[in-house]
């Protein structure tokens, strides 16, 4: 089979490369004929992806953190074309959602190839863009425009420590200034407007490297969950943050966690602006943004 192979070299803090190479190896000696599709940057590697579709894949698969999985999954989402993903990032919290091997070629490159002879799992997408553009990405993660993604912008920022300490540094940055954003939130048609510390919009679990956000959400359920949490102060901010890796959080009376297909969320005047959005800790932009789901518009090589 042809596969194109997207690799980011920096994920992992370096790794990505090496685990590169290695799944170029790997597919290449058990008969494939790979397409390797690296290059120096997101946008230049996203063109020659979706050139190599249009020249002709098999598959597409992506190696290095969620990043990565992210610029796959715009290239695949809504097409017969499948994904397999080689999880070689810091945080790689789409693989966890998924059940996927993490920082394990071998038993990533195993499950690709099962999947290419067993049509692969379809999984649940997320269209998502400013309401009164056409243009969009889609992502499969998490959509984070509250102090959730306050703390993935300034996180990216650093390079110390690794993992989730850097999310932990970061918050206590954010905290210094921090006050309740203002949200209007439509869900379905339902609207939920307050000042608000987090508003994440899920359709896999966790962020930053396993912080459990939205515990019990599915990748292919065909619905979003929506954790909302209400006005918190900076301790309260500092005392529920552990709970988060968990997902105890969800249990603090300030949080609400609903169900839905279509998410509007907008500024309101009832706090600060928020944060710009993430998905996929990708940064997306300011709000307003809508997010919608469609069920299994991506097909996972699992």
């Amino acid at each position: 089979m042809r596969l194109g192979v997207l690799i980011n070299p920096t994920a992992g803090h370096g790794r990505g490369a090496e685990r590169g190479l290695e799944v170029l190896g790997a597919l290449s000696a058990r008969g494939h004929e790979v397409v390797d599709l690296t290059a120096d940057s997101a946008d230049a590697a996203l063109r020659a992806a979706r050139q190599a579709v249009v020249d002709g894949l098999d598959a597409l698969v992506s190696v290095g953190g969620d990043g990565m999985v992210h610029l796959g999954a715009n290239v695949v989402a809504g097409t017969d074309l499948p994904l397999g993903i080689v999880a070689a990032g810091s945080g790689n919290d789409i693989a966890r959602a998924a059940g996927l091997p993490r920082h394990d070629v071998a038993a990533s490159v195993r499950g690709i190839e099962r999947g290419l002879s067993t049509g692969g799992r379809a999984v649940d997408a997320v269209r998502v863009g400013p309401p009164d553009y056409l243009t969009h990405e889609w992502y499969l993660g998490v959509l984070s425009c509250g102090i959730d993604a306050a703390v993935n912008e300034r996180a990216n920022q650093l390079t110390w420590p690794r993992g989730t300490g850097r999310y932990v540094r970061a918050l206590t940055t954010v905290l210094r200034s921090f006050h309740p954003y203002g949200y209007r939130v439509t869900i379905d048609g339902q609207v939920w407007e307050s000042p608000g510390t987090l508003v994440a919009i899920a359709n896999g679990t966790s962020i930053g490297g396993g912080m459990r956000i939205a515990p019990d959400a599915r990748m292919d359920d065909g619905l979003l969950d929506v954790v909302l949490a209400g006005p918190l102060s900076r301790a309260g901010v500092a005392r529920i943050f552990p709970r988060v890796y968990p997902g105890r959080h969800v249990s603090h009376p300030a949080c609400t966690v609903v169900r839905g297909r279509e998410v509007l969320v907008e500024p309101s005047h009832v706090g600060p602006a928020a944060p710009p959005a993430f998905a996929d800790g990708e940064r997306l932009g300011p709000l307003p943004m809508r997010a919608e789901v469609a069920p299994g518009a991506v097909r996972l090589l699992v």
